[in-house]
């Protein structure tokens, strides 16, 4: 693992060389400084440009080349919403929103709300240029999934330029960032232009088109984040304004008390969580760390808080460094799968700056967490836990996301929540840091059959009665089956003589027939 890494640090290394030796020299004039700048600072971004070019530095370098003189052209690092015609966003035909089985952003274009028009065509390439850069921006580069919602459309809507300049930005000039491309009901008129399409693709990305209609989609996207039409139960309807952003909302659970919702999680429990302390995060000092004035609780109620740590709170190896906030894990809450049983996770907040920090956080399934706290303030240099825990039966799915968005405040003390409403009310959008969560869920490490057998020993009395009940049942019902079977032997084999009569006495007839002719 160590060699690969430094075999990629040695290609990241040669790639920024060799463009600054061959690119820059003669067409500094036809890049934007900004995406330069980028690349020579991004580790990420060199390297997502020679995964999707097999590590072959010249072919990569073609790439960059080729992005950078598109991203300027098209003026990718200035188009903001502002920027771009209200229509396009009202005529709902290209969005973000949901997420595939494997937990891939959507990004669907409905082809029925898209008109063939070149007098607009430029301004609907830069809607499709700002929503993957905004992406880009947001998620870090993590790939995303395209769906084609095709349901609906004819020969009128075809339009081939505009489906090869969505399917380059995946190809040539956003690297990496292409899962599959999802084509809903194509009608048959529509077969001849999509083999043009293979065709751009090449054949690397053929496998990433997957032809789908209602009965097989959900191979590919959850009904949750399919509409009616396409056999979904997702009620989202596109509108405009505003930006659609999948809607992260407040989690159950507000800074008061843990709700007793979830009764069975009783306090013993909670305790009982803290008798590993080997696992838990090491603890600052005092000094180092602060309860805010919001909660105001008292020495032992910060006991109970610290003692419903998540069992598996170990310390965590990764830390995204923002502006404002150092926020661990970086990059994914990880929770337990139904066997494992884990439900809670610790999110550590440090402000490295010189004032309090407002903070909230914000889920794309606000019915299934809780979070304590999720809206409140952080005081300068000290560090905060978050515990976020499933609601009751609930399960962590790949979808699920979570947004911590961070504001500095220009006050000697700490805020209380009348404050931080009228604080977040106020904040200008553009000094609000927001860093996003993904979640993992872990899967049990038990064999199959170990698992088996200790539920097999837990099983108690009551259940082994119903089982009882429910076999005899069920040997009942066999019974039942064979009887009938029997029966329709029995009939059938009545059905094959009587045939067999009826076919000897038609024998006989045309024999006395024949014997009488003669």
């Amino acid at each position: 693992m160590a060699e690969q890494r430094q075999d990629k640090a040695a290609l990241i290394s040669e790639t920024r060389r060799r463009f600054e030796a061959e690119c820059l020299a003669d067409k500094s004039d036809k890049y934007d400084s900004r995406d330069v700048e980028r690349l020579q600072q991004d580790d990420q971004w060199v390297e997502s440009y020679l995964v999707w070019r097999h590590d072959v530095v010249d072919d990569t370098l073609k790439m960059i080349d080729e992005s950078f003189q598109w991203r300027k052209e098209y003026t990718v690092n200035d188009l903001t919403e502002a920027a771009l015609p209200k229509w396009l966003f009202e005529s709902g035909a290209l969005f973000l929103h949901g997420y595939d089985k494997e937990g891939y952003k959507l990004f669907w274009f409905r082809v029925k709300h898209h008109v063939r028009d070149p007098k607009q065509q430029l301004e609907k390439k830069k809607l499709v240029a700002f929503w993957l850069e905004h992406y880009a921006k947001r998620d870090h580069g993590k790939p995303l999934t395209v769906v084609f919602d095709m349901s609906e459309t004819g020969i009128s809507h075809i339009d081939l330029d505009f489906v090869r300049f969505i399917v380059n930005c995946f190809t040539d000039y956003y690297p990496n960032f292409l899962t599959k491309i999802v084509i809903f009901e194509m009608p048959w008129i529509m077969n001849a232009a999509f083999k043009i399409v293979k065709g751009w693709l090449g054949p690397d990305a053929i496998s990433m088109l997957k032809f789908t209609n209602k009965s097989d989609v959900q191979e590919y996207i959850s009904a949750e984040y399919l509409p009616p039409h396409m056999g979904g139960t997702d009620s989202f309807k596109y509108s405009y304004p505003p930006l659609v952003d999948d809607d992260f909302q407040t989690p159950l659970c507000e800074n008061g008390p843990i709700t007793s919702e979830d009764e069975h999680e009783s306090k013993e429990e909670l305790e009982a969580d803290t008798k590993e302390p080997g696992e838990l995060n090491e603890e600052p000092s005092p000094s180092q760390k602060k309860m805010n004035s919001v909660e105001q609780v008292s020495k032992s109620e910060e006991t109970d808080k610290t003692e419903a740590k998540p069992k598996n709170a170990k310390k965590a190896l990764t830390t995204f460094k923002g502006p404002l906030l150092h926020i661990s894990p970086a990059e994914e809450l990880h929770f337990g799968s139904k066997e494992t049983g884990e439900k809670k996770c610790l999110i550590v907040l440090t402000n490295v700056t010189k004032n309090i920090v407002a903070f909230k956080v914000r889920t794309t399934a606000p019915e299934k967490y809780r979070v304590k706290p999720s809206n409140s303030s952080c005081e300068p240099g000290t560090s905060l836990d978050i515990i976020v825990s499933l609601h009751g039966g609930c399960a962590a799915s790949l979808q699920d996301r979570f947004l911590i968005m961070a504001a500095e405040m220009d006050q000697p003390s700490a805020a209380g929540l009348p404050e931080l409403t009228h604080f977040w009310k106020e904040v200008p959008r553009t000094k609000v840091m927001e860093h996003r969560l993904r979640c993992h869920v872990v899967e049990s490490s038990k064999p199959a059959s170990l698992t088996l057998k200790e539920s097999s020993c837990n099983v108690p009395a009551k259940t082994n009665e119903d089982l009882h009940v429910q076999l005899t049942h069920l040997l009942q019902l066999h019974r039942s089956l064979q009887e009938q079977v029997d029966r329709c032997l029995w009939f059938q084999q009545l059905s094959l003589v009587l045939s067999l009569l009826s076919l000897t006495v038609v024998a006989f007839s045309f024999y006395l027939a024949c014997v009488q002719r003669s």
